[in-house]
């Protein structure tokens, strides 16, 4: 009989054998390991009902998830209803411009779609914002413009916006002061992803938001800069995107000339060797200077660490810039430097000077040499501790110190008088150092020659001073008032010297003294008073008997140049008088028509001078000492008159123009 035997179920077989045979050939088989148990399989009542509450257990699960889904379709689905209802069920035509889209806009259905939106979202603001900037960019489909706008005015296309229109956008911006930073992300986003497209829609809509946004906060395009300049370098093989994103940032620019400062030195200056970016980032620039004339809400936003980039790329030639971007910059230099220097440059200055100074190399191009030269002069004329920073300097830009020092030696006589001795001290200091170079051996000797050289003609120059006029006239000044001092102690008091006596006519005067008469025409005179005793006797004394000896010593060898002195002397005297007798008649005859007491002071004035002049030709120049006081006393009267008749008739018309009106 046979029977099923598991010998081999380790072998995964059943074989079927006759009892009491084994085939013949087979070797017996070893003890087989114990079997795992078999799994039982699921059984039909298992599969029928024990499955279903799982599955159901599953599809209860999934139910939220395809709820949230079909919340989010409704949704964006309603927002597609509502710009379908607002816009009649009809997406609008292109208008043939921005100003036609503008005139066309109904600000009264933005209102109801901003109402609706509000109480459908009630405590997201960033809904309502989004939906401002999404109706408006639907409603003002116009023809592109370039990206950065250049054809337009700096406030292009916000200006162009209606009264109305601005305040129901400021509005809705105050409402949602929470949110404008991440909505100005939206904007921005949202026109690079609508450039991606084509043909893409126009993004006028969401330009004037973005103008809108940083007309009230113009702080939000600074407050991460570095994220929009990753951005930047992310997109550079785009020019278009770049350029938008330039536009959006230098907006806040022409609200604050601080944060259009920060765009430019944050997100420009990097990228201004750029071929297609850097003719936006200099004419930005240039506009906003233009846009902000008054440079003083900048100072303090440029330092050395931006300023000499700027520097370079004005003026050295052969850099990444255009001649044409170049020479813009170039004329933008004096006023940003101006910001760079600040309000205090006396306290700053000496922070560029090392900077100028290892720039000013001898190959360098010739406008920017004058241009560093220039600089450093006046680091060392405004601020002080220039000087300490060059003498720490000069032992390792010793070519820079003599191209200094050679343009300090050109420019002495205009230069500043103040840090002369600061300038002395400090070409002291370097003579030293010259000299200490030249003991240690070779090396640079040519620069350390050139430097010494100058060096030596500077201090020449120093020690050949001009002539003191200032000196001069305080010694002039300083003896006026010690001879007036002592005329005042002489006489005990203000009476009876020489200010205070009676000033007789000059041209009497003159006739009195003079070594020869001399007829005058007739004026009125004063009672003659005895002249007050001249203060300085000593002169009388000791000047003739000095001038006695000069003359003795010196006669021989003067008396022929005297002599056609003289001749030469007395022509002029015969010159002078026909012309001063001939101008004193005349202003005479004008004094008497005009009634003006200033032309007869100046006709008394005249007479002075003909007697004088006659004087010296009728008394063939033999004067004595008392002559020529006396001279000089009616020369101190006569002008004495002129002042008070002078004053007299600018007194008389005053009181004429007064009672005439």
């Amino acid at each position: 009989m046979a029977a099923v035997s598991p010998a081999s179920a380790g072998g995964g077989r059943w074989e079927v054998v006759r009892r009491g045979r084994r085939p013949a050939g087979r070797p017996r088989d070893p003890p087989a390991a114990p079997a795992a148990p078999i799994a039982t399989t699921e059984t039909l009542f298992e599969l029928g009902f024990e499955r279903a509450p799982r599955r159901a257990g599953r599809e209860a699960a999934a139910e939220p998830q395809q709820q949230q889904q079909q919340q989010r379709r409704q949704q964006q689905s309603g927002k597609g209803s509502r710009k379908a209802a607002g816009d009649g069920g009809s997406r609008p035509g292109r208008f043939r411009s921005l100003e036609e889209a503008l005139k066309a806009f109904n600000v009264a259905d933005l209102q109801k779609e901003l109402d609706k939106s509000q109480s459908m979202f009630p405590e997201n603001p960033s809904v309502w914002v989004k939906d401002l900037a999404g109706c408006l960019n639907y409603k003002l489909q116009a023809p592109k413009s370039d990206p950065a706008l250049s054809q337009h005015a700096h406030d292009y296309p916000y200006c162009l916006v209606s009264k109305e229109l601005k305040n129901t956008i400021r509005s809705l911006l105050g409402k949602s002061s929470g949110v404008l930073e991440l909505f100005f992300d939206h904007l921005i986003y949202t026109m690079l992803q609508e450039l991606d497209k084509t043909p893409g829609e126009s993004l006028h809509g969401y330009r004037i938001c973005i103008q809108a946004v940083l007309l009230e906060r113009p702080k939000i395009a600074t407050a991460n800069l570095g994220k929009y300049l990753e951005l930047l370098r992310s997109h550079q093989n785009r020019p278009a995107k770049c350029l938008t994103i330039l536009w959006a940032l230098g907006q806040a620019g022409f609200t604050d000339l601080a944060e259009g400062l920060r765009v430019w030195l944050g997100v420009m200056l990097p990228v201004l060797g750029i071929k297609a970016l850097s003719p936006y980032a200099v004419s930005y620039l240039d506009r906003l200077l233009m846009v902000h004339p008054n440079l003083t809400k900048g100072f303090g936003m440029i330092g050395p660490k931006d300023f000499f980039p700027l520097l370079d790329f004005a003026f050295m030639p052969n850099n990444s810039l255009s001649p044409s971007l170049q020479e813009q910059l170039r004329r933008l230099y004096p006023r940003l430097k101006v910001l760079a220097l600040g309000a205090r440059p006396e306290t700053t200055l000496h922070t560029y000077f090392p900077s100028f100074l290892s720039r000013a190399t001898p190959s360098c191009p010739p406008a920017m040499r004058k241009e560093l030269l220039t600089s450093m002069s006046q680091c060392l004329s405004v601020d002080p501790l220039s000087f300490s920073v060059w003498r720490q300097l000069y032992t390792k830009h010793l070519s820079q110190s003599s191209l200094l020092l050679n343009h300090l030696l050109e420019s002495w006589d205009s230069g500043s008088r103040k840090a002369r001795q600061a300038l002395q001290d400090t070409v002291r200091s370097f003579k030293v150092t010259n000299e200490e170079l030249v003991a240690k051996g070779p090396g640079s000797q040519q620069d350390v020659a050139a430097c010494d050289t100058a060096c030596k003609l500077l201090l020449q120059k120093m020690k050949c001073r001009g002539f003191p006029w200032s000196r001069l006239l305080l010694v002039l000044l300083v003896f006026t008032a010690g001879f007036l001092i002592h005329d005042i102690q002489t006489h005990g008091s203000l009476q009876g010297t020489l200010l205070s006596s009676p000033v007789p006519l000059a041209a009497a005067a003159v006739s009195r003294y003079t070594c020869a008469p001399v007829a005058l025409p007739s004026v009125p005179a004063r009672p003659a008073r005895p002249q007050p005793a001249f203060p300085c006797r000593w002169l009388e004394r000791t000047l003739p008997a000095c001038c006695s000896r000069a003359a003795a010593l010196l006669q021989p060898t003067l008396q022929p140049l005297w002599a056609k002195a003289a001749e030469l002397t007395l022509h002029i005297s015969k010159q002078c008088s026909t012309f001063f007798s001939w101008a004193g008649e005349r202003l005479c005859i004008l004094g008497s028509t005009m009634g003006l007491r200033g032309v007869g002071g100046c006709c008394l004035w005249l007479r002075c001078c003909h007697a004088w002049n006659s004087s010296l030709l009728f008394g063939r120049g033999e004067v004595s000492w008392d002559c020529v006081r006396e001279h000089l006393s009616s020369f101190t009267y006569s002008s004495w008159i002129y002042l008070q008749n002078t004053t007299l008739a600018l007194k008389n018309w005053a009181l004429a123009m007064i009672s005439g009106h």
